[in-house]
């Protein structure tokens, strides 16, 4: 059965398999989706060729490496206009700070997630955020006191559900 973006079982097999170990030698991928390695090795390539792939990255236990300020910030903006969207958006894809940003509907336009060295710097970052005429109405900010869980979701659970309602 393939989904509606044209991805059958082996595709979600394959990539579950990248999303939860990234980057994988052709044979250790072949034998966690089951299927040879030629064929499976394919399938990878085409899957990266049409966009399913963003990367891959390391999941680095930041608390180890040094201490940092982890800050969740809703924006609104005083204006909702598509030009006002894009300016705001195009600064966020800029800042390093900024590793998270999501667009929502409702009492706020963004919820992010913002990691800093310091309080300092991230005050100094709101404030250049501020400065950069962004049109931010307001924000509130909501200071992390420990990661809890931070994971994709399961693709493979998401799939099997949405075909279940389909």
């Amino acid at each position: 059965m393939r989904d509606r973006l044209g991805l059958d079982a082996t595709d979600i097999r394959i990539l579950s398999a990248v999303q939860k170990h990234g980057q994988l030698s052709k044979t250790k991928l072949a034998e966690l989706v089951n299927l040879s390695a030629t064929p499976c090795w394919a399938r990878l390539t085409r899957l990266r060729a049409a966009g399913y792939i963003r990367g891959y990255h390391a999941d680095i236990v930041l608390d180890a490496v040094m201490d940092t300020t982890r800050v969740i910030v809703t924006v609104s903006l005083a204006r909702h206009r598509k030009p006002d969207f894009e300016r705001f958006e195009d600064y966020i894809l800029r800042r390093d700070e900024i590793i998270n940003c999501v667009s929502t509907g409702g009492g706020s336009d963004y919820v992010m997630t913002v990691v800093t060295t310091s309080m300092a710097e991230f005050q100094d970052l709101m404030e250049t955020m501020l400065k950069a005429d962004l049109l931010i109405e307001r924000y509130m900010t909501y200071f992390a006191t420990r990661l809890v869980k931070a994971e994709q979701p399961n693709l493979a659970k998401l799939v099997t559900r949405a075909r279940q309602r389909s």
